[in-house]
This record gives C-alpha cells, structure tokens and sequence, in this order.
C-alpha cells in the first residue's frame, strides 16, 4: 500500500523535502492571513487570492500564489493532510524537481481553467487552496493506476479509486468547493505525467 507512511519524522523530511516545503508554505501563508486580520475576502485578495474581475484578472502571479492560500484552518488540514499522506510516493517516483512542476503546473491549470469557466457564466469567484495541485497528483496516480499498473498494487488502486469517486461527488454536491479547479488539475496531473515520463523515461517503482 503505497499510500500508507511509515516514516519518522526525520526521515519524511529526508524523503519529501519539497513536500515539505510546499506544507511549510501553506502553513506560512496562513500565518500571514492571520497576521494580517484573519480568513476574510479582502485579506486573502491582498495576498495572493485568485479574482476574476477587472485588474486582478491580469496579474498572472495569482495562479501561483492562491495555490498556497486557504480560507481557513478547516480548509488548511485537509489540504495538508491529503498532501501529507498522498504526495510522497509521487516525490519518490519523479524526483524531486519533477514533483515540483507538476505540482505547480497542475495547480496552475485548474486555476487557469477555473478563471476561464467562471469568466466566461459571468460569475466572480475568489480561487485559493491547493485542492487543484492535490488534484493533480490524484491525476498522476490515475495515469499509474490505468496504464502503469505494475507500479500500484491492488490496495492502492482501490484506495484512488474511491477518493476520485468521493472527490467528485463532494466536488460537485457541496457549495464553495472549485469543482472547475479539481478537475482542471485532475486532468492535467494525468497528461503531464504521462508526459514527463516519455520525456525523462524515469520508470521507478512508487
């Protein structure tokens, strides 16, 4: 079961430094929004929200920089906990830099795709969280699970399986939940891995 950690502290740190630091990061952001006045609009604009209106439409940086935000602590632990537990085995299997771009572009995607829709039905949203770029590693494993299955074993399909099920049903039954920005990471995880493994020929067992 790939999914399952085993690893001290020490070692997790060791094995999953950019892992880390993306929770470290997270963790930060929250810091400053708390700093700054606590989980409110304005706030969370002022540090990096995605907004699709007039001028905050334009500032690119966004796409990044909302990956890192979260509305709340709610919010914040369980992005890091699916992170926590889901992403090491995507770190080990492509190297850590690897990992890293897929992460971002992943999350990037799904903001940019979820800035387009929500443009496009004249609805203003304010995007923040990491769901897209956790999306994206979900997108990786289901790329592994359909066409790499000698790399997952029978537990861990399963167990991606049932999250994707549970993650589009929750995607789209709950109010305030980017259900654009999950799936614009999903599917992009899942073609810019396949990508990055014809491209590096990196075939390691996760």
């Amino acid at each position: 079961m790939i999914f399952l950690r085993h690893e001290s502290w020490n070692n997790y740190i060791r094995y999953y430094p950019v892992t880390c630091l993306i929770l470290l990061a997270n963790l930060i952001m929250a810091g400053l929004v708390i700093l700054k006045g606590g989980f409110t609009t304005n706030v969370l604009v002022e540090l990096g929200a995605q907004l699709n209106v007039g001028i905050y439409d334009t500032q690119y940086w966004r796409y990044v920089t909302s990956i890192f935000l979260h509305g709340g602590f709610s919010h914040l632990l369980f992005n890091s906990f699916a992170i926590l537990v889901f992403a090491p085995p995507l770190e080990r299997l492509l190297g850590s830099v690897r990992y890293l771009a897929l992460y971002l572009c992943t999350g990037i995607v799904g903001n940019i795709m979820s800035d387009a829709y929500f443009t496009s039905m004249r609805q203003i949203t304010v995007s923040i969280g990491a769901s897209g770029a956790i999306y994206g590693i979900y997108g990786a494993f289901l790329y592994i699970a359909l066409l790499q299955r000698h790399m997952m074993d029978e537990a861990s399909r399963k167990t991606l399986y049932s999250l994707l099920i549970l993650g589009v049903i929750f995607s789209l039954a709950m109010a305030n939940i980017n259900w654009m920005a999950h799936f614009g990471g999903l599917i992009s995880g899942f073609f810019i891995y396949g990508l990055m493994i014809r491209l590096f020929k990196r075939r390691t067992q996760a």
